[in-house]
């Protein structure tokens, strides 16, 4: 019998020693609560993962070296294999190291480096040539570090060398729709090679990435045999039957994986949980205005810190409906939140007047529209600077993607919970929430949306509906199809033109805009990296 434990955890990037402390207690606990002859750590655990231009500095990889030594002479009766930056000669590589009993018995250096999406490993590591395998109870182990399992020649690279069963080390950040194509992808491995697999990744939010965990094991046919659960730190074992030809994964307990709303409501909420406390903020205010965006958005911040540390402000004007005041209060109440009320109105006609003869002889425009947001944008960003608590921005993807969004008024703060997710998604995610009791009022979710920035405003009237907006820009943004491509699916040419254009002349916006939350397998920022000035145009 073979005993595996595949440690799910969340790591803080760059707290080498508070990473190495976190892998010796989890080793210890392994080894002496759960018998285990391995434990199996993510990709780059000491480090945490991204650790990005980290990586350039010579007295962080230092650091990593002093603790790896450390922490390899406090192991003992388990092997431990962990991921760490490892220098070499003046190269730098992406490694896992097999621990045993004080020494580095093996190390492993990652073959396949990614450098599309949200990785840039290239800019980094050097890209690894050999295999790692080692004996462990008559067994042979093999190493791969995560990308390397998405091609063929790592694998097989290891079950050449002589290794019955592989360990996969990863840090796999969370898209909607990921986890299938993980497991899809495992089983096809395993197949291949007739090997089973173990799959440790990574847990835990990391600026505007999520780890989603989800560590799983399959066997050698490519059935799944053991799942953890997803968004959840643990430390699981898997056992292994040995035969003298082959090594049989033991079926245990398969967590289930998320719907769409749940594995997006769960991302959210640990990417908010994680970025307030592991940056030291005391808590987050929001402005809530009684739209859906500020409603979703305090919803999934009472979730993630608790409403005790959640503050919310109403910012009424001349142009807020009284329904948008009562719906804010009714769910502010509902949650337990403390929350006030704070008119720009003063502050709106200080500005009127301050601008008056700048503005003399102009008529009233998009101008005084965000004058308003930006009022409540001074007015929140006083209140998080003189309590630590962050502000939590509410803009979604279709108003950012377009530009629907005021700079230095609804888009400041320091962290944007919903920036990735469509308004479709919005609406679908609040919908969620709701499913057992009324937590984000009915009306809320149910009234057109609008801006309330001028008398009787809708964002219908400045934008298309969202079934088509946010198809456009699914399309255009996600899937990098062009103006004649979207135009061939069936949507009006001149909405088409108008839209790619307000998505192109917007970039400048979104470079100012907060991190947030990525959902989709496309979102703005490290995923999606556009020029500010460029004469292209695809509907030209």
């Amino acid at each position: 019998m073979l005993r595996i434990s595949m440690a799910q955890l969340n790591f803080l990037v760059g707290d080498i020693a508070g990473n190495a402390q976190r892998v010796l207690e989890a080793a210890t606990q392994a080894r002496d609560e759960q018998q285990a002859d391995v434990v199996v750590f993510p990709e780059l655990t000491l480090t945490g993962y991204p650790p990005e231009d980290l990586l350039l500095r010579p007295d962080f990889i230092r650091a990593v070296e002093t603790e790896l030594a450390a922490l390899a002479k406090q192991i003992s009766g388990i092997d431990v294999v962990l991921g760490y930056p490892r220098c070499q000669e003046g190269n730098l590589f992406n490694s896992a190291g097999v621990i045993r009993d004080g020494m580095i018995i093996a190390e492993y250096d990652k073959a396949l480096l990614p450098n599309y999406s949200v990785f840039d490993e290239k800019r980094y590591f050097e890209q690894g040539k050999g295999t790692c395998v080692w004996e462990l109870k008559g067994t042979t182990l093999g190493v791969t570090i995560c990308e390397d399992i998405w091609y063929r020649a790592p694998a097989r690279r290891a079950t050449e060398a002589g290794a019955q069963l592989l360990l996969n080390l990863n840090a796999s950040p969370f898209h909607s729709g990921k986890a299938p194509e993980r497991e899809e992808l495992l089983q096809k491995r395993a197949l291949e090679n007739g090997v089973p697999i173990v799959y440790v990744n990574l847990v835990g939010g990391q600026d505007e990435l999520v780890f989603d965990g989800g560590s799983f094991v399959v066997d050698a046919q490519g059935g799944l045999t053991q799942r953890q659960c997803y968004f959840a730190e643990e430390l699981a074992v898997a056992e292994f039957e040995v035969t003298k030809t082959q090594v049989h994964p033991r079926p245990a307990a398969i967590c289930p994986t998320p719907s769409l709303e749940a594995g997006v409501h769960q991302a959210v909420v640990h990417g908010i949980r994680d970025y307030v406390h592991k940056n030291g903020f005391h808590g987050a205010v929001i402005g809530l205005s009684g739209g859906i965006d500020s409603a979703l958005t305090m919803a999934l911040a009472v979730e993630a810190l608790g409403a005790e540390q959640v503050e919310v402000v109403m910012m009424p004007s001349r142009y807020t409906a009284d329904m948008s005041n009562e719906d804010a209060i009714k769910q502010a109440d509902i949650l337990g939140v403390q929350h006030s009320s704070i008119p720009i109105e003063p502050a709106f006609n200080a500005f009127l007047e301050m601008l008056s003869e700048e503005f003399a002889g102009t008529e009233r425009d998009v101008t005084e529209e965000n004058i308003q947001a930006r009022c409540r944008g001074i007015i929140l960003m006083a209140i998080s600077n003189k309590k630590g608590k962050i502000l939590l921005t509410t803009g979604n993807k279709s108003e950012m993607s377009v530009g629907y969004a005021t700079l230095y008024g609804d888009m400041a703060g320091g962290f944007a919970p919903i920036k990735d997710l469509p308004k479709l998604l919005v609406y679908s995610l609040a919908r969620y929430i709701n499913r057992d009791r009324e937590i984000i009022p009915w009306r809320v979710i149910e009234r057109p949306p609008s801006a309330e920035l001028a008398p009787d405003q809708k964002d219908s009237d400045s934008l298309p509906p969202y079934e088509v907006l946010d198809s456009i820009l699914e399309r255009y943004v996600e899937l990098d199809q062009s103006f004649d491509e979207i135009v061939a699916a069936g949507f009006d040419e001149v909405i088409v033109r108008r839209v790619t254009r307000l998505v192109d002349r917007n970039e400048y916006k979104r470079r100012q805009a907060p991190p947030g939350v990525k959902i989709t397998k496309r979102a703005f920022g490290r995923d999606r990296r556009y020029p500010l000035t460029s004469g292209y145009s695809t509907s030209k």
